[in-house]
């Protein structure tokens, strides 16, 4: 039986009322957020990215579909990979039913890896998705935006990525914790093959005369928000209830 404390209703409510003072507070600073946010300072991007699409090559203005806004997401698919990264699987697969709203909102929502494009489109019909889908193999797009290190980087232990210099190297022991070890097993590579990706959010804007601005980036938790299966266990019962990664492709259950 799970432990946990049994009140009245009217002690329910109690803490329930004092609860909300406190997710009422949660969004409002959630909005103040959202707003320092949006006023960050636009960079002008001048490099010209090469994209391979299901309609063709394609320049980063090419992604916006004609649209004012680009967001994208920096799906953990490398070229050595076999399939995708199951974090970032289970993250996209709230892609599809967000793709035709923002659409309409005047945004665009693009997937973007590192593998080549046929194992990427391979990939998305195995998981029944269809937003869209580019790869920058090739490119410099995902070693500019922080996203993939080099293998020198990876051995060096100085890997820039959340704005910060990290080592993602194992310990000098050389164990692993055997759930991380899945995480690289299931998409068929090694840990430094694996780690050479990292997830991330970018953010575009194009203005009228057609010039593009990166106007926003984030990683690690910060695409928790998009993470949809935890918003949902944030507010069940027993919450995120974890003791390691649990969660798998969802064809893979």
């Amino acid at each position: 039986m799970i432990d946990h404390k049994v009140g009245t209703r009217e002690e329910w409510l109690a803490a329930r009322l004092e609860l909300l003072e406190a997710e009422k507070e949660l969004t409002r600073r959630g909005d103040a957020v959202a707003r320092q946010r949006q006023e960050l300072p636009w960079v002008r991007i001048d490099k010209e990215y090469r994209f391979d699409t299901e309609d063709g090559p394609a320049t980063l203005a090419d992604l916006f579909r004609g649209r004012s806004q680009l967001l994208i997401y920096h799906f953990m698919f490398g070229p050595d990979y076999t399939a995708g990264c199951p974090s970032c699987s289970s993250i996209a697969d709230g892609f599809n039913g967000s793709v035709v709203h923002l659409a309409n909102h005047d945004v665009t929502l693009h997937a973007v890896s590192q593998a080549p494009l046929a194992k990427l489109l391979a990939y998305r019909e195995r998981m029944g998705w269809t937003f869209p889908w580019a790869s920058s193999a090739g490119s410099d797009f995902n070693y500019d935006f922080r996203v993939t290190h080099s293998a020198e980087e990876w051995r060096s232990g100085s890997v820039e990525y959340n704005y910060r210099q990290m080592d993602v190297r194992p310990a000098e022991s050389g164990e692993m914790r055997p759930d991380v070890l899945e995480l690289a097993g299931g998409v068929g590579v090694d840990w430094s093959t694996y780690r050479q990706q990292g997830p991330g959010l970018s953010a575009f804007v194009r203005d009228e005369d057609g010039v593009v601005h990166h106007t926003y980036s984030t990683y690690e938790r910060g695409v928790d928000a998009i993470w949809g299966m935890y918003q949902w266990l944030d507010r069940a019962p027993l919450g995120r209830n974890e003791t390691g990664i649990w969660w798998r492709r969802k064809d893979e259950y």
